[in-house]
């Protein structure tokens, strides 16, 4: 069977006007630019194929900048674990990273933490009810760490579980964004990360408007959560878009093949 086909590389940014605001570094009193030169709230081209893993019940590949992220779904099927009959389904997240992922060789490891961030963003979107006593897994790679990787890692979750036919709400998008000095980021990288005074991470189902999960850290003055907030919200509407566009394409392919299978 051929593979499913992606979509070209789209780029997606917040419709929201530019604040001026000071650049955080000076250097011979030249501002201070993305190292990929991006504007501070222009998102990386984001590049979105399903079907990625013949062995899974559904699968994707999301690749933003250098991130590059595989996830697959298997399920529904009866839990391994002893339970209790449960009306609703359980749902099984796991996120690792590859040893050669990270800048530091030799580190891939699962990433707790995120996995209960993945868990969390999805859980809301799923419609656990139709499939009782059963569970769906959920397995996240990061193949290559370049930045803002569980935004990328929900993202491409969403997808995998929509190829799963896992009945959902709505998609889940995420987005995050970096405070650098008085600048706010959008979809940082790794270096920008590394600089950060603080981050926000916001998911959530773009067609019904609804958060599915808002984490941040650091120290953010009031108006500048509010300024990040609908950053992300902007951006996820327009994410959302993409990946409506990529399951689209996937599913007018698998129709082609089984008309070319008739005839």
């Amino acid at each position: 069977m051929a593979a499913k086909p992606g979509i070209a590389p789209t780029t997606y940014s917040p419709n929201l006007v530019q604040k001026t605001r000071p650049p955080i570094f000076k250097d011979n009193d030249l501002d201070w630019v993305r190292p990929d030169g991006r504007g501070f709230h222009q998102c990386r081209p984001a590049f979105f194929r399903t079907g990625a893993v013949n062995s899974a019940s559904g699968s994707a590949y999301a690749e933003l900048g250098n991130t590059k992220v595989i996830v697959s779904v298997f399920g529904p099927r009866e839990s391994k674990k002893a339970m209790m009959y449960s009306d609703t389904g359980r749902l099984n997240c796991n996120v690792s990273y590859t040893t050669f992922g990270t800048p530091v060789r030799g580190q891939g490891s699962d990433h707790k933490e995120f996995s209960s961030m993945l868990h969390k963003a999805l859980e809301g979107a799923i419609m656990l009810e139709t499939f009782p006593k059963t569970t769906v897994d959920v397995f996240a790679l990061v193949l290559e760490s370049g930045g803002s990787d569980i935004p990328v890692v929900i993202s491409c979750a969403s997808l995998a579980l929509a190829d799963a036919g896992i009945m959902m709400y709505d998609l889940v998008a995420a987005v995050s964004v970096a405070c650098l000095g008085k600048n706010l980021v959008i979809d940082p990288i790794l270096e920008e990360e590394s600089y950060q005074d603080g981050s926000l991470m916001l998911t959530c189902m773009p067609s019904r408007y609804e958060v599915t999960q808002l984490t941040f850290t650091g120290e953010w003055p009031t108006p500048d959560i509010n300024e990040a907030m609908q950053l992300c919200l902007d951006a996820c509407n327009k994410l959302g878009k993409v990946m409506r566009t990529c399951l689209k394409e996937a599913a007018s392919a698998s129709q082609e093949e089984k008309l070319d299978v008739c005839f």
